[in-house]
């Protein structure tokens, strides 16, 4: 695959339906803003936790940082997915601005899609962001992209963030 510049439509496609379709050991996201979202699964549309519980059966690792508290409708389609309790790892950290998706190590997207139906999801042409981002299997691009979100799973910046305050996780990952 080469490393190539892919926008709107093109990246629910290119990163959601085929690139995590092809996802086998983790899956790794992160996002600003997290909302119910929908895929493509053939002609249908599927909730997009849907596919992270298949994966999960599938025995993927799956990780998810985001700024802020997920929305109702996504608490409550989480809710149908149980084994997403303990098959998701997620993080809160209301100072990630980046969008990533990292599949395996191998591939990764970065660039300005959240986690949401006119972002990553699958809404009409009409109705969607205007989104932009690099998709890449050269391990020269994924390697940064992976260590930004690792630099962030482990809390690094962590002690000196002046938001801790903000932060629901912050104990959980620093435990001063």
């Amino acid at each position: 695959m080469p490393t190539r510049f892919i926008q709107d439509l093109q990246i629910h496609q290119e990163v959601i339906v085929e690139a995590v379709n092809e996802c086998q050991e983790f899956l790794w996201i992160a996002t600003a803003d997290i909302k119910d979202m929908h895929i493509l699964r053939g002609k249908r549309s599927i909730p997009f936790l849907q596919r992270l519980s298949e994966l999960v059966d599938d025995g993927v690792s799956i990780r998810l940082i985001h700024a802020k508290e997920p929305g109702p409708a996504f608490r409550k389609d989480f809710d149908r997915f149980p084994n997403l309790i303990d098959g998701m790892e997620m993080i809160l950290c209301p100072r990630t601005h980046f969008k990533s998706v990292i599949v395996d190590g191998k591939v990764a997207y970065s660039g300005s899609a959240n986690l949401t139906g006119a972002g990553l999801g699958v809404k009409s042409k009409d109705r969607r962001n205007f989104e932009g981002g690099i998709l890449t299997d050269d391990p020269e691009l994924v390697r940064p992209i992976m260590a930004q979100f690792d630099t962030l799973w482990i809390g690094d910046p962590c002690h000196s963030c002046q938001r801790k305050q903000h932060c629901s996780t912050y104990d959980e990952l620093i435990g001063d």
